[in-house]
Formats: C-alpha cells, structure tokens, sequence
C-alpha cells in the first residue's frame, strides 16, 4: 500500500518525544496549538494514530516556520535522533509531506532555525548536518547511535 509506511511508525515513541519538547502551558501561557511548531506536530502525530497514513497532507507548508519560542536543545536533538531512526531511507522514493518528515521538520524549526533539506537518508541528512551545524550535529549522533 502506497500510502502507509512498509514499517510502519512508533507514534507512541514519536508522541512522547513532542510531549518531552513541548514547553507546555505554564511557560507559553497559552497553548497556541498548531501554531506552535511542537503543537502542529502533535497534532500530525495524533492525526497519524487515528488514520496512519504516510503522507500529512500540505504538511511542510503548514509548518508554523514563524514559531520563535525557545525550546530545549538537548531535547530536541535526541527527538531528532529518534525520529531519524524511524526514516524509511527511502531516498528517492522520499516525499517532503512524509509524517517522519514533516515532524522531524518541526524538531528543526525548533533547534536549527528552519526547515532543513532532505534527500531520504538519514546517513545523509547527519553528513549535512556536520557541514552546517557541528556541535549540534555531533549530539545527534550520539543520540542516533545509542
């Protein structure tokens, strides 16, 4: 089937990982939900466990890229690390409105600033991410590889 993962996706590790980088209401004052980058993917996460498909549709269109809110790196950088492990490596099968793709998108907003390219591989996208962002990309590893 075209449009679900042949591995399928652990949301619950995924929906943890949101729930562990949001930076919940008693910072934010109030939950801007899906114009929060962590409440957007939330509710992609929550929209895959009640239909799992593999695309969200306009998912990184619909990334709120303007979210400014500070958010815990180390958390964020682990996210990353799990999400990468749940990558397909699909490479050129790769879709930009991917689930995998689209959150791990969000985690990127948060940490590095914007949304950064990727081509389906996640050994790829952590060669990228040495090139521009070093110090961070070395705890990603590490995260990944443990």
């Amino acid at each position: 089937m075209a449009d679900t993962h042949k591995k399928g996706l652990n949301a619950d590790l995924v929906g943890t990982d949101l729930e562990n980088c949001c930076r919940t209401e008693g910072v934010c004052g109030q939950c801007q939900k899906t114009n929060c980058i962590i409440g957007y993917g939330k509710q992609c996460i929550s929209d895959y466990k009640r239909e799992p498909k593999r695309d969200v549709p306009k998912g990184i269109r619909n990334i709120p890229t303007t979210d400014f809110k500070v958010f815990d790196e180390v958390e964020l950088e682990e996210a990353i690390a799990h999400i990468l492990k749940e990558c397909k490596d699909c490479k050129e099968e790769h879709s930009d409105d991917c689930i995998i793709n689209v959150i791990r998108s969000c985690y990127e907003v948060g940490l590095l600033g914007d949304v950064q390219k990727y081509e389906g591989s996640a050994l790829q996208y952590l060669m990228y991410l040495k090139e521009k962002f070093p110090d961070k990309s070395d705890r990603i590893a590490l995260f990944y590889k443990s």
